[in-house]
């Protein structure tokens, strides 16, 4: 019994003593950032820089805060008291508390900051967030280490690495901690060369520009292994950025093939030259503006559902605009191939004034939907979600068509009066009826185009025309009236002007695609892919 209470006591005293040690720890944390604010209000460089060191090394739950404030330019000083403050529109905070300030003083000055002061900043908050329990948090921390090459958060990348369970951190940890190294005057030239073997994985600008930021005072071995980083380097960033062009030959392509696929059909069945086409694409795209208007006033839980309401209604809307069009005016210039250009001009005057009489001349905002934003990494590669959905749903139209082309019996008639128009008359097929629905559905795909286009696009009156000449562009050169003629062109075209654009710029390399195509048709005036009949080879 008397063991058991001695053991207490014991227990009881070494509890008091250290709850003592804590009560005795809180006033000198505090006491250090108490003294580290008013650095910041001496409006010197220097003294500021020191600041930002004195509260990253304090411990207080503000660090963070404050340096971040300092950052976005919200951190203030009252010049007679040497008061620090974080201001935040109207509002006004105590910077060692956080609490707000009722009556705050008048007169109030920006702590100033420049860029030494900036990568500062960067690697305070760098070596503050390495140990947060968010990864992306950390991640950003990592990254801004490796730019700030801050020789004092070396310790403390040491220890996140130590913990770090998420690879993708612990690379970024691996690669900042390599960059302080590197930048390190009493590092060994063993643990240069080793640093620099992983800076050169990690691969990209901010590697070559680490490289190549090493002073002259450098071992010769280590600054002839950086050279060999940075060749290694830009042959593989050549190498990705030949993948980057080809990924936006694709994205471009896709766009074309969407908005050319309506206009093959119709050309092909119909011999019409419909200049009404782009109009179509910018019904399209304001049909998918009304929805999503639409659901943000009535119900903006579903926009991210908007595309799927955008899609039928249009279809149904452009498709029955282009009907509405072939039965008054297309169908009685049949054999006109002029009348009928110039009719369809006058047909997009119209639309395109009747959209601005009604929206207005200026562009309007149409939002992606959250699976729609945002971008992702694949090596150095970076694909947008917009375009990856809108090559997806490209691809998807084009084999639904072939579908209907193929397996249905309009489809078949369609086929037949393209081929021999005269002779699908005689086996009893309308014609007439024919090409109302070919000239509907032409019309309705191109709807779908517009709401492609939305996502990528300004929606604006003028929409249609800015691809209603590359459409036709797409349609000549793969061949009339061929769908697959009209894939093959699309992306050859989108492929060949990426890769141009870099050495050309945009507005030459659209011309030298339209003269190379010139040159093509001379040589095959029915296009890659050839329509096979007795009237088309007739």
């Amino acid at each position: 019994m008397r063991l058991l209470r001695a053991r207490m006591r014991t227990w009881l005293a070494v509890c008091a003593l250290a709850l003592a040690c804590l009560v005795a720890a809180r006033p000198a944390l505090s006491q250090t950032l108490d003294e580290a604010l008013p650095k910041f209000a001496a409006d010197s460089f220097g003294d500021t820089e020191e600041g930002i060191a004195a509260v990253a090394a304090s411990g207080s739950a503000r660090a963070i805060a404050i340096i971040e404030a300092l950052q976005a330019g919200e951190l203030v000083f009252d010049p007679a008291s040497k008061k620090i403050f974080i201001k935040r529109g109207s509002q006004v905070l105590d910077a060692a508390t956080g609490a707000a300030v009722a009556s705050p003083p008048a007169d109030l000055s920006t702590v100033r900051i420049n860029n030494r002061l900036r990568r500062a900043i960067d690697a305070a908050l760098g070596s503050l967030t390495l140990m947060a329990a968010d990864p992306r948090q950390r991640l950003a921390s990592a990254q801004a280490v490796f730019k700030s090459r801050d020789v004092a958060a070396l310790p403390a990348l040491e220890a996140a690495l130590a913990k770090e369970t998420d690879a993708s951190v612990q690379r970024a940890l691996m690669q900042a901690r390599a960059a302080v190294i590197l930048y390190k005057d009493d590092a060994s030239e063993a643990d240069k060369i080793q640093a620099i073997a992983v800076i050169r994985d990690r691969g990209d600008q901010d590697s070559i520009a680490l490289l190549n930021g090493l002073s002259g005072n450098a071992p010769t071995t280590v600054k002839s292994e950086a050279q060999e980083a940075i060749k290694n380097i830009q042959s593989q960033l050549a190498f990705w950025e030949v993948l980057q062009n080809a990924w936006y030959g694709l994205s471009l392509g896709s766009v074309l093939l969407l908005a050319a696929i309506g206009l093959a059909i119709t050309f092909g069945v119909m011999g019409v030259i419909n200049m009404a086409h782009g109009e179509m694409v910018m019904l399209g795209a304001y049909v998918t503006f009304v929805v999503q208007e639409m659901i943000r006033v009535h119900n903006p839980g579903l926009i991210d559902y908007s595309l799927a309401f955008a899609i039928p209604l249009a279809f149904l809307l452009a498709g029955a605009i282009g009907i509405l069009i072939e039965r008054t005016v297309i169908q009685w210039l049949y054999g006109r191939p002029l009348d009928t250009l110039l009719a369809t001009w006058g047909i997009s005057l119209i639309l395109q004034q009747a959209v601005r009489t009604i929206f207005g001349p200026t562009n309007r905002e149409v939002s992606n939907p959250s699976w729609m934003s945002g971008a992702f990494e694949l090596g150095h590669l970076t694909i947008t979600y917009n375009r990856m959905w809108i090559i997806v749903f490209t691809l998807a139209v084009f084999f639904g068509l072939l579908g209907i082309l193929r397996f249905t019996r309009i489809g078949l008639e369609m086929r037949a009066v393209t081929q021999n128009r005269r002779m699908a008359a005689q086996m009893g097929i309308k014609t007439a009826n024919v090409d109302m629905l070919t000239f509907g559905l032409g019309s309705g795909i191109a709807g779908l185009a517009g709401v492609a286009l939305s996502q990528i696009d300004n929606v604006s009156p003028n929409l249609g025309q800015s691809y209603i000449i590359d459409s036709f562009m797409v349609v000549v050169f793969g061949g009339v009236g061929n769908l697959w003629g009209t894939l093959v062109g699309a992306f050859s075209l989108g492929i060949a002007n990426k890769f141009l654009e870099p050495y050309a710029g945009a507005v030459v390399a659209k011309i030298a695609i339209l003269v190379l195509i010139i040159l093509f048709i001379q040589k095959r005036p029915r296009g890659l892919f050839a329509l096979k009949g007795r009237a088309v080879e007739a």
